[in-house]
């Protein structure tokens, strides 16, 4: 594990302690849940982007007119 020193601002570093304290956890851990969180996100972001790299544009626009076309009828 490793430890990382950040500087905040003191009122977010309070408003994050008051998160933290509502949530029943400490700073450190409700900050390494947000990094989880935010780090999920960007890789799921990178996921998405890799794909779209290799699609077939015209393929994924075709799906979207025949969906679009299902949700028209109904």
């Amino acid at each position: 594990m490793s430890t990382l020193t950040i500087r905040l601002p003191d009122d977010t570093a309070e408003r994050l302690k008051m998160l933290a304290r509502s949530r029943g956890l400490s700073t450190n851990k409700l900050v390494e849940q947000l990094s989880a969180h935010a780090l999920a996100a960007w890789d799921t972001e990178n996921h998405f982007r890799a794909l779209a790299a290799t699609g077939d544009v015209n393929r994924a626009l075709a799906i979207l007119n025949r969906l679009d076309a299902e949700d028209a009828r109904k």
